[in-house]
């Protein structure tokens, strides 16, 4: 079964092409790429097959349908493409970041499906749209072709009223859904089972918190096999400092810049979400330079890793406290797996707990990154939400044949 991954956004266009060798998730990458500045001069489509250089194409692409449509002649192209015909395709899974409470789980996308994530943009304006977009593309060129819609705060919905309700008045919750949805789910859910597997242990017989630490990112509470609580919110912008998002505020924050200083709701929201986090904070957005500075003794660098790791520190310890213990602790994505400093600060306060810091092994950026005799464990382990996607995709489509 062969199966297009595919993440859409406002002008740009990522996919993987995967094939599954028998009948279940073991998956081979046939080829990858993207489509870039979609609707702006200079766009591109590019293509990689697995073992092959690169395939890069400057092209006219004044829309989602137009860049989809370029992407598929790539991939079937005679001589260079890895697909014959699109007719070998089995389905796309899609990304989609916002599925509020209509969505569990993955879904066959249908018209119903369409509807309910147009309705939850107001939810995500910034990334349900474009989501849409390159599924209502897929829809026009191939209106047979089955899709897939895997959504990032799916696996949230097993959280309790307790983790995701704020203490604002009722109707606020249930007539405008104004609660904490949390996000990376993919990623969270992905890591925190191959954790278990990591471990040769049960995934419901675990505590474990992992900490996804890229550009955005989220800390996430599983206890019995289930996400309990996480820190993201109502949007991507709440949690931990990020690389330009404020992370938590005071809430009335906003609104006393607003009143003091004259700026407008548009103003504030770009404010918290393009120039707060380590960028606000120091000037430097990607963790290596503010780590660059940190060494250099500059001080914006050395109060903004400091910020970002204490942030950390409190949520391992609420949610080791509201699980009533944790088992391990796992650290993704670009920074939780690449860092070993970052990850070594965030773990020096866990001692009492049982946890002890293989220093040679988290220098080295191994798998398990605590001494044997260590009570709870510390693991990092590489994300990967495409396959998740092209995981659920293969499952859904498995079903929807027999």
């Amino acid at each position: 079964m062969k199966i297009l991954v595919i993440n859409s956004g406002s002008s740009s266009i990522k996919y993987k092409l995967y094939e599954s060798t028998g009948d279940n998730h073991d998956f081979k990458v046939l080829a990858q790429g993207g489509a870039e500045r979609i609707g702006i001069s200079g766009a591109s489509v590019d293509c990689k097959k697995t073992g092959c250089e690169k395939e890069h194409q400057y092209l006219d692409l004044p829309d989602h349908k137009k860049a989809i449509n370029a992407i598929f002649q790539m991939l079937t192209e005679p001589e260079k493409g890895v697909l014959k015909s699109l007719s070998e395709l089995s389905g796309v899974g899609h990304r989609v970041v916002h599925g509020g409470e209509d969505f569990t789980g993955s879904v066959l996308i249908t018209g119903d499906v369409v509807a309910a994530i147009r309705k939850n943009s107001v939810l995500a304006p910034l990334h349900n749209p474009p989501n849409l977009m390159g599924i209502q593309a897929i829809h026009e060129l191939y209106p047979d072709m089955p899709q897939v819609a895997v959504f990032d705060t799916a696996i949230h919905q097993t959280m309790p009223p307790k983790a995701y309700l704020y203490g604002l008045p009722k109707e606020q919750y249930t007539v405008h859904k104004i609660r904490r949805y949390g996000f990376h789910g993919t990623s969270h859910g992905y890591v925190a089972k191959q954790a278990a597997k990591e471990l040769n242990r049960p995934f419901e017989k675990l505590k474990i918190i992992t900490c996804h630490l890229g550009n955005g990112g989220s800390i996430t509470a599983f206890d019995g096999g289930k996400s309990v609580d996480t820190s993201m919110g109502l949007t991507p912008l709440a949690g931990i400092l990020m690389g330009t998002r404020s992370g938590d505020l005071d809430p009335y924050i906003p609104l006393h810049i607003m009143e003091t200083q004259g700026l407008s709701s548009e103003q504030v929201s770009a404010m918290m979400n393009k120039q707060g986090g380590l960028l606000g904070l120091c000037g430097q957005r990607d963790m290596r330079d503010v780590l660059e500075g940190y060494e250099k003794g500059y001080e914006g660098c050395i109060e903004a890793l400091d910020i970002f790791v204490y942030a950390i520190q409190k949520y391992i310890g609420a949610y080791a406290a509201a699980m009533n213990g944790v088992n391990v602790i796992v650290f993704t994505a670009g920074i939780g797996e690449n860092v070993p400093q970052v990850r070594e600060k965030v773990l020096a306060n866990f001692g009492y707990l049982g946890l002890k810091v293989d220093k040679r092994a988290n220098k080295a950026n191994k798998t398990v990154i605590t001494s044997a005799i260590s009570k709870v464990k510390a693991l990092v382990i590489h994300t990967d939400e495409e396959k998740v996607i092209a995981s659920d995709t293969f499952d859904i489509l498995k079903a929807k044949k027999k």
